[in-house]
């Protein structure tokens, strides 16, 4: 019986476009450029940063965001960021009585962002506020705790093998991954993949049934 489903943020609960817009635009490079620098390194399975410090080498990531923050093109998110199945998604979940978290890693901000949209879900939270991110063993011990629930009746959801799936998996939760996203798509036919994950979907609403069944 499924308890509690946990869900990643990006490219899960939110399109990456306008972040990586918004990084290309303050680089000075064409967005789609950046935009295959992404693809690039997410195939190569390093961090999705590098992309932004191969385009600037050299670059204080935390430093640009510090000095983009500071003259208003910060993050910034609205309902517009929301994937469409979403509200539908998340409702249906708790129509059913499933415990809904969003958890990811994502900054303090964003969990600030994200709770002003008024989602249909009982906890938001990131890996700023937590000071743990994925895929860090900590990171799904946290989870655990907010889930009230055993390992094997709480879900998490993601489109990264190597941050949702695996480590999710060692935590002894029971995992979706979705085919959504440069990583989604890129794994989603990937022999571990498909032996890790306990389902493989292509829209957050395939969760209701999934939970009914």
């Amino acid at each position: 019986m499924i308890e509690t489903i946990v869900l990643d943020v990006g490219e899960t609960v939110t399109r990456d476009d306008r972040y990586w817009g918004s990084w290309a635009d303050w680089l000075g490079v064409p967005r789609h450029t950046l935009s295959a620098l992404v693809g690039a390194v997410v195939a190569q399975g390093r961090d999705n940063a590098d992309a932004v410090r191969i385009a600037r080498p050299g670059i204080d990531l935390a430093a640009a965001t510090q000095a983009r923050e500071a003259v208003g093109r910060g993050e910034y998110l609205d309902e517009t960021d929301l994937y469409d199945d979403v509200r539908p998604a998340l409702a249906g979940l708790r129509e059913l009585g499933v415990r809904v978290i969003i958890a990811g890693n994502q900054t303090a901000r964003v969990g600030e962002l994200l709770r002003g949209l008024d989602l249909p879900a009982d906890l938001i939270v990131t890996s700023g506020e937590w000071g743990v991110a994925k895929p860090q063993p900590e990171f799904f011990a946290r989870v655990l705790e907010v889930a009230h629930a055993e390992p094997g009746a709480t879900v998490y959801v993601g489109d990264h093998p190597a941050n949702d799936l695996w480590p999710a998996k060692t935590a002894g939760l029971r995992a979706a991954h979705i085919r959504r996203g440069p990583w989604g798509h890129l794994w989603a036919d990937d022999p571990d993949v498909a032996a890790a994950a306990d389902w493989t979907i292509d829209s957050l609403v395939q969760l209701t049934a999934i939970v009914a069944d």
